[in-house]
């Protein structure tokens, strides 16, 4: 029974072989393929027989150079998946871990020349979804460790002994170099409702004052009497 089902998938590898032979026959020159088993490598399409600049700023169109940023970062996706492993070995681990920085460096490159031919600019606004799974040590600015490397043999203990820097105390000119004119309330007047809450109060108060005022007024005749009285006694 075994025997047929090995006979039966070798038919259907050959079978998606000959599919994907006359696809990339029939597509030749154009960008995307339809159907069969997709290669690792770019071996199909308008850049099938060619090999990826080792320098960025030699492609001079855009497309290009999305083609060849999206081939690193599948490959940066599938180390970082096999550096999961950490029965793949320590040398193994470590040499994936420094080909996926090489590679991160390099596609940062392409990005920069995309942006220089006028395309998306994926420096500073891209996920990098790829490197958020690496963790970067503060005195290793730039390398990141992924999956297994970071519980290497050394790697560990940098983790576990690196104390996270204190931000840098800003001086009195970074301090004040934001500040406006708000702050200082200099532009409470502009504000219209304020100003009608402020001659509220100011009507409130006159009026507090002067009915103390006819108070005190309308008292003083007794006043003036009661001390007179007083006066002709003594």
């Amino acid at each position: 029974m075994a025997r047929n089902e090995e006979k039966a998938m070798s038919s259907l590898n050959r079978w998606t072989a000959q599919k994907r032979d006359l696809e990339r026959a029939n597509n030749l020159g154009k960008s995307t393929y339809v159907g069969g088993a997709l290669p690792a490598s770019a071996t199909y399409g308008p850049y099938a027989a060619k090999k990826r600049p080792k320098i960025a700023s030699e492609v001079d169109t855009v497309r290009e150079g999305e083609h060849w940023r999206s081939d690193i970062i599948q490959g940066v996706a599938q180390k970082i998946k096999e550096i999961q492993n950490a029965a793949l070995g320590e040398h193994r681990i470590r040499d994936l871990n420094d080909e996926i920085n090489k590679d991160l460096r390099e596609k940062k490159y392409w990005e920069e020349q995309i942006k220089t031919l006028g395309g998306p600019d994926y420096v500073t606004n891209g996920l990098k979804e790829s490197e958020t799974y690496g963790a970067e040590l503060a005195s290793h600015s730039g390398y990141k460790y992924f999956g297994a490397a970071k519980d290497l043999p050394g790697v560990r203990e940098l983790f576990e002994n690196t104390e996270v820097p204190e931000a840098p105390r800003k001086t009195r000119k970074q301090l004040f170099k934001n500040i406006q004119p708000d702050y200082y309330g200099w532009r409470d007047e502009e504000d219209g409702l304020l100003i009608l809450a402020e001659q509220q109060a100011e009507h409130e108060a006159v009026q507090r004052e002067v009915a103390r005022w006819n108070a005190e007024q309308a008292n003083r005749p007794a006043k003036r009497a009661k001390k007179d009285a007083e006066e002709a006694k003594s």
